[in-house]
């Protein structure tokens, strides 16, 4: 065996553990608790209840959650909207005000689903500070 062919094959192994480990790590990515990606809104600072803090309020919010869902890979844009649909819907169900919940049927055209109805966990985390 010639210094050439132990060259290609060791490139050959070399190249194959670089994929490998590749392939793994972007099944570790798409495999990612959904859990793990959490983002606090604050909101001491709004009167949510009114119709002006409700809709800052709603635009943190989606900031939030559209950052919450970046985290993620997913097969389609589609599976995206959802992701960040389901999460600010999670978050104002759980805020649970008046306001920002005509906010919410405002921007989707669907009532706010109650807590009880959310069987999908979802990123964002609301925390009033």
């Amino acid at each position: 065996m010639n210094s050439s062919s132990r060259s290609t094959g060791l490139r050959g192994l070399i190249a194959t553990a670089i994929f490998g480990a590749l392939a793994s790590s972007f099944c570790t990515v798409s495999a990612a608790d959904p859990s793990s990606a959490s983002i606090s809104v604050k909101y001491a600072d709004l009167n949510i209840a009114s119709p002006s803090g409700a809709l800052v309020l709603y635009e943190r919010i989606r900031t939030a959650a559209q950052s919450a869902c970046n985290y993620f890979w997913f097969e389609t844009d589609a599976d995206e909207a959802r992701c960040v649909h389901n999460t600010i819907a999670k978050a104002v169900s759980k805020i649970n005000q008046p306001a920002l919940s005509e906010v919410f049927v405002a921007k989707y055209k669907t009532p706010v689903p109650s807590p009880a109805a959310q069987a999908i966990e979802v990123p964002a985390r609301i925390v009033a500070k």
